[in-house]
């Protein structure tokens, strides 16, 4: 919900699984969020990230590392690494 002003003002934002974009529960003891930090062109950590969270059950299924390497391709992370 937000104000007039467009703050957002709920007390409450619930995550939502980045590979399957179901919501993560407070109850998903097995979900991880990582955040991944970028990097300049000296490999040198810039103070940016980006954030991923995995559901328990992507997690339980063993698709957590396919779904991190799709997710970290579609957000243009590895454009370095793969041109080397």
């Amino acid at each position: 919900m937000e104000n007039d002003v467009g703050e957002i003002v709920d007390l409450y934002i619930p995550r939502k699984c980045s590979a399957t974009n179901r919501p993560l529960t407070a109850k998903d003891h097995a979900s991880v969020q990582i955040n991944i930090g970028k990097v300049n062109e000296d490999g040198l950590y810039t103070g940016e990230f980006e954030t991923v969270a995995i559901s328990g059950f992507v997690r339980g299924k063993g698709l957590a590392d396919d779904a991190l390497n799709r997710i970290v391709d579609t957000k243009g992370l590895l454009d370095d690494i793969k041109k080397k």
